[in-house]
């Protein structure tokens, strides 16, 4: 007998990323949402934190009838919310949760997730309070929301999905007020794991001897590591977002999860000839770029690129350095631009590359002083991508056949430089390089040959090791490039990403095409059609189990 499938009939989401733009989470529940409305319609709900104040939330619609009924009663019960839609693809219905109120019985909530679970708070310190402020008032909102749901059908079945250890709190409430209600718990990246990797210990050749309660005393990074422990096996059903990051859960975390892919989706990504035209203007923009901040550039010159949050070892931008430090040694004819497309503390664009940027006179620009980077930095000489960048001694002189250029700003279209978001500036790029040391999924990469750009990235990501299971990965003319790194090889890592790089100088146009056409075609295996399976089969998995527990 075919064994029955669960659905929920209500499903919740609940993430600090919620129309909030931080990161890779962001794009996960972003791009996700348009195939889960497809599927829930409105009965699919986000929370996320009202944390824009006076400012208007440029990913928030506020739309009072969205939800109205349940409103008045959630405020007439004290709960500060506003309803509305995310301003993303499939427009889904969003709650945003004031918190600050919560603040004043921060004790007591600590007190009973102690009593309830052992959650250790008593040594936090810095966000865990905001994050479990949060957490409390959406699990707050769900209570409120299932009692809505089960006024007109009791039987409704409703899921509760929390993200990382900043929701954990949440689920834990949920767990013991209103056990009726089926949990899933994601980790996208373990809290010790991410801090075993920040702290320059090495993760990968030791895992097996790390004992996450252990290493939480070690890295002062006890109250996090307790709430997410915690949360993993309080959860129905655990998962999390790779192969490589199940391996570190199951170890640190002591609960095996399942694993729940990330995809993407493509349908904003231009075809044809739109596709062609917006590649030579976002060419046309970065060779400008680089002509205004260093003197005369080639135009064939070689257009390759990173990006990503600003974690220097976690995100191989040394590896990135070093690897064009090695190219510098090579004849090539064709000179390369690397572009290191990567948030620093920046305060304002340059004022000397802003006005020849804007300078529409006609009469040629002239190399500026320190071409380097595209915006003053508040911390110049403790940035560490600076520092490499003149440990290298990369000075992007007219002879250097390898520039460096580093734009440490969020590329929303407001930079003030490059004045476009960073999708309308990646289809530019002739190739990408990731060469992650820590990297539970790896978006950038996807992202890049979703726009066609082939990309170099590592078997430490779980981007690159989905690419290795789908037989892609030994040779770039597939579109992407795996290779393979471990604690102990950077070197051979270093020379194997500068190697690749001179392989695709190289190529026949004939080549370089199928090269571009290979990654795209790639990329339409890891859309949300495909990977939302593992999500149904996580829902699945966690009503299967709240209904047995609820057997007891």
């Amino acid at each position: 007998m075919k064994e029955k499938l669960y659905k929920p009939d209500y499903l919740v989401e609940v993430s600090w990323e919620v129309c909030n733009l931080v990161g890779g989470i962001y794009t996960v529940l972003s791009t996700k949402a348009e195939t889960l409305h497809e599927i829930f319609g409105d009965h699919l709900v986000f929370i996320g934190p009202d944390i824009y104040n006076e400012k208007e939330n440029p990913f928030f619609i506020e739309l009072p009838n969205v939800l109205g009924e349940w409103c008045k009663i959630a405020v007439s019960n004290g709960l500060k919310v506003r309803t509305g839609r995310w301003n993303i693809p499939g427009s889904p219905i969003v709650v945003l949760v004031d918190f600050d109120g919560y603040y004043e019985r921060r004790n007591e909530l600590f007190a009973r997730m102690w009593e309830w679970y052992g959650v250790d708070s008593m040594p936090s310190y810095g966000d865990y309070d905001e994050a479990s402020m949060f957490s409390i008032a959406s699990a707050k909102v769900i209570e409120s929301l299932n009692n809505y749901w089960r006024q007109n059908d009791p039987k409704a079945e409703v899921l509760a999905q929390f993200n990382e250890w900043t929701t954990g709190i949440g689920l834990l409430y949920i767990k013991k007020k209103l056990p009726e209600i089926a949990t899933v718990f994601t980790t996208h990246a373990t809290s010790i794991g991410r801090s075993i990797a920040g702290n320059n210990k090495p993760l990968y050749d030791y895992l097996n001897g790390y004992f996450g309660d252990q290493m939480a005393q070690e890295l002062n990074m006890v109250s996090k590591h307790s709430v997410e422990k915690t949360a993993s096996h309080q959860a129905d059903c655990f998962t999390t977002v790779s192969d490589i990051t199940a391996k570190e859960a199951s170890q640190l975390l002591e609960r095996e999860p399942l694993v729940t892919p990330n995809g993407f989706e493509n349908n904003f990504v231009a075809k044809g000839a739109d596709y062609t035209k917006k590649r030579e203007k976002a060419r046309s923009v970065l060779l400008r770029l680089a002509e205004n901040l260093i003197g005369y550039i080639p135009t064939d010159a070689f257009l390759v690129g990173t990006a990503g949050r600003s974690e220097f070892k976690n995100k191989g931008i040394d590896v990135f350095l070093d690897s064009l430090s090695r190219l510098r040694a090579e004849n090539s004819n064709k000179e390369i631009i690397a572009f290191v497309l990567v948030p620093g503390w920046s305060c304002a664009p340059r004022h000397d590359l802003k006005l020849q940027m804007e300078d529409t006179s006609g009469f040629g620009v002239h190399r500026l002083k320190d071409p380097i980077y595209t915006h003053t930095l508040n911390n110049y000489n403790e940035d560490a991508i600076i520092r490499r960048i003149n440990e290298l001694h990369f000075r992007n002189e007219n002879e250097d056949k390898v520039k460096v250029i580093y734009v440490p700003s969020y590329l929303k279209g407001d930079d003030g430089i490059i004045n476009m978001p960073y999708y309308d500036i990646l289809i530019g790029l002739d190739l990408t390089i990731f060469p992650s040391y820590y990297e539970p999924w790896g978006y950038t990469p996807l992202e890049s040959i979703a726009f066609g750009v082939p990309t170099i990235t590592t078997d430490l990501s779980g981007f690159g090791m989905w690419c290795e299971s789908e037989g892609v990965g030994e040779n770039i003319l597939s579109g992407v490039k795996v290779v393979h790194r471990t604690d102990s090889n950077y070197s051979e890592v270093v020379e194997e990403i500068a190697n690749t790089v001179e392989e695709v100088l190289r190529f026949s146009p004939t080549e370089i095409s199928k090269m571009h056409q290979r990654a795209k075609d790639l990329s339409s295996k890891a859309q949300w059609k495909s990977f939302i399976n593992y999500y149904l089969k996580a829902f699945n998995e966690a009503i299967k189990n709240k209904k047995a527990r609820l057997a007891k």
